[in-house]
């Protein structure tokens, strides 16, 4: 069974949206910052 055209417009994809990942990925970027600067603390120059 082959989609026509019409029914290729209608697909709706599973996919994670951008959004979410680019939120996701700054809250584990942040947390991961905060975890990095409490065990190995740099003094400013």
């Amino acid at each position: 069974m082959e989609l026509q055209n019409e029914e290729l417009t209608n697909v709706v994809g599973g996919g994670i949206k951008f959004g979410i990942a680019a939120i996701v990925g700054g809250i584990i970027t942040f947390v991961i910052g905060v975890i990095d600067g409490y065990l190995r603390p740099l003094s400013c120059n």
